[in-house]
């Protein structure tokens, strides 16, 4: 049993009237919850596919990375948590009009804020660990952290449109999934294709990019491409940006446009 495309949407829509009952704390518990969830996907796959490539190829190994890197979403969904790239969706609810744009907009502010202090959290954490000296890991972390700092304003953007529409489609599958067995699954394909593909998570890069500047240290050079500045605002800016319009756009608003008002009869495009 799931939900039609149209009853998904609705219910999402619904869903989101959770944002003017639920008390600024819970939201911003589960939001950290959420950047905990995603770190420990993040951390996985960066682990795992350390010392991949030269035996599987590039290619097999970042299917591998996206396999373990789709724990995260699942954590979230099934544990339940707030995660900012997934509360796009709740565009769906303000356009319907269950929520107001301004709840819906302090919604995502609180959202975003839980989930940068539960990843970066999570981040110093594991460098406290020492495990990143084990193997290849720290090599792993830092090379993928300076490949996002390096990318340009539009690269970052676009490929942050297209890992939300995919963030947010797993989300919507989630939902119209009614056993455990189904929204794994949801959660899995669409977010194994987001890594294997290469494109931007605004949540996962503030565990990935902070990684490998706690890793770096005072040892980076001042030219260096992995800084601060660079993660702040090279990175995660056009990143968060392109997933709310992947998000928003891309999911929410055409799913909104195709079903009509909730409870209202099916109407043709």
């Amino acid at each position: 049993m799931f939900l039609t495309p149209r009853e998904a949407a609705h219910a999402i829509a619904k869903n989101g009237r959770r944002v003017l009952e639920q008390s600024v704390g819970r939201t911003l518990v589960l939001s950290l919850l959420a950047g905990f969830y995603i770190a420990f996907g993040a951390q996985l796959s960066t682990v795992i596919t350390q010392d991949a490539a030269p035996f599987v190829g590039v290619g097999i190994a970042r299917f591998l990375g996206g396999s373990l890197f789709s724990i995260g979403l699942m954590l979230v969904v099934v544990c339940g948590a707030e995660l900012f790239t997934g509360n796009s969706l709740l565009a769906g609810a303000a356009l319907h009009g269950e929520i107001s744009w301004s709840s819906l907009a302090k919604n995502w502010a609180i959202v975003l804020v839980g989930n940068f202090a539960g990843a970066l959290f999570f981040a110093w954490l594991m460098y406290e660990t020492r495990l990143w000296e084990q193997g290849s890991v720290a090599e792993n972390a830092i090379r993928t952290a300076t490949v996002k700092c390096q990318l340009s304003f539009t690269a970052a953007f676009v490929r942050g449109i297209l890992c939300n529409w995919l963030v947010c489609l797993a989300v919507f599958m989630a939902t119209a999934a009614r056993d455990i067995t189904g929204k794994l699954l949801a959660c899995y394909v669409p977010i194994m294709t987001f890594v294997s593909s290469g494109f931007e998570h605004s949540i996962a890069n503030m565990y990935y990019i902070p990684t490998g500047l706690f890793i770096t240290g005072k040892n980076a050079s001042p030219d260096h491409a992995l800084n601060w500045y660079n993660f702040l605002v090279v990175n995660l800016l056009p990143v968060t940006l392109g997933n709310i319009i992947g998000g928003v756009f891309f999911v929410a608003g055409a799913y909104w446009y195709a079903y009509g008002a909730i409870d209202a009869p099916e109407r043709p495009l």
